[in-house]
């Protein structure tokens, strides 16, 4: 099907592969049969060819441009998403270390990181919401960060409940090291203040397939020398995110989104005013409908990222969902871990798909 006739891409609110920008997906579509420079499909390009190598610098660059990262920062692109990163944090940073690492639990996703690290060490969990359900983020006045700590993991943003940091967390000599995945390029994020930041790319920057990390240089300096070469993210940046075959075509939708980022949007300050903007009128249309959509997240904390909402029953969810999905809405269905309904509204969401559902809520509210 011709990208023009698909409108269904306009109006994809998955939490995950998210909405590509419509520029991206047109371009995506010429290249899969031919990138114009090459004359080759990308998806039969070598990975040994100056042209991707091209590609990786250009895109590091451009991460660079848009976090104003300097060189004390190595930008890698990686494969085994944010998952393989739960090992490999504690494996570099913990070498020669007695202190356990401090941790947060704030969803399904820092729990997911606290089962991996525990394989690697003992950790101390500074702070879970588990007993309140992860309805809401801790308040500066709950932590009580170590000033002896190896350094300091916490997720940016909480895909299923729905919860964002609205800060940077932590002490300043203390390496903080933070799982991005789903709003990293969404907004600035004062990228110089943390050690490590890792990000799989199918939210806001590209499809699965590719780990973005950024690693300060100085945290290399202590890394034992017995990792895997698969592990070790010396390899890597020797390598120049090539140490083995990559994949290459999710590194070039990733640049023609940077790119995107750049040059149609204006940079990281105008993607966060669009962001803001987008979430603003959804959860706007929560509150105001007088406790029909119940958001789930304490208003302080609401992501801009992922609007997770409950109807008064799971039956009535289940009818608004069958009656999204026949209004052309797709990817509503709220996490399996804990039901409900979640509008993920990530970079590549325009604004008129926001309208169209929260149109669509009113109507099934008034029919309902």
């Amino acid at each position: 099907m011709p990208l023009q006739q698909n409108m269904n891409n306009s109006l994809n609110f998955s939490g995950g592969p998210g909405a590509l920008p419509a520029t991206v997906l047109a371009q995506v579509q010429e290249a899969i049969i031919c990138v114009p420079e090459v004359g080759l499909s990308i998806l039969g390009i070598s990975h040994r060819s100056e042209w991707f190598a091209e590609v990786v610098r250009e895109l590091e660059n451009n991460i660079r441009r848009l976090l104003g990262l300097d060189q004390g920062y190595h930008v890698l692109f990686l494969q085994g998403g944010a998952t393989q990163q739960f090992s490999m944090v504690p494996m570099t940073l913990l070498h020669g270390k007695t202190e356990p690492p401090e941790y947060l639990h704030t969803g399904y996703w820092s729990g997911k990181v606290l089962g991996e690290a525990r394989k690697e060490t003992k950790l101390r969990v500074l702070w879970s919401g588990e007993a309140d359900g992860f309805h809401r983020l801790p308040a500066d006045e709950e932590l009580d960060f170590s000033a002896t700590a190896p350094y300091l993991h916490y997720v940016s943003n909480e895909t299923v409940e729905g919860l964002q940091f609205h800060r940077v967390l932590g002490r300043d000599d203390v390496p903080r090291v933070c799982d991005m995945s789903s709003d990293f390029l969404s907004k600035p994020c004062e990228a110089d203040r943390f050690g490590i930041i890792y990000a799989h790319a199918q939210k806001n920057i590209g499809p699965a397939g590719v780990t973005v990390v950024l690693i300060r240089d100085e945290l290399l300096q202590d890394m034992p020398d017995n990792l895997p070469g698969w592990l070790d993210y010396r390899s890597h940046i020797k390598a120049h995110s090539n140490y083995n075959t990559p994949p290459v075509f999710a590194i070039y939708v990733v640049l023609l989104v940077t790119r995107w980022l750049l040059d149609d949007i204006g940079g990281l300050n105008a993607m966060n005013t669009l962001n803001q903007r987008k979430a603003a009128l959804l959860y706007e249309a929560l509150d105001q409908s007088d406790g029909f959509y119940q958001g789930r997240a304490a208003m302080a904390d609401r992501s801009l990222m992922n609007v997770v909402f409950n109807l008064a029953t799971p039956e009535l969810e289940q009818r608004f969902l069958a009656a999204s999905r026949n209004a052309g809405f797709s990817g509503l269905s709220g996490h399996r871990a804990i039901g409900g309904i979640r509008a993920s509204i990530y970079n590549g969401l325009e604004l008129h798909a926001v309208e169209k559902l929260i149109d669509f809520m009113l109507e099934f509210q008034k029919t309902r």
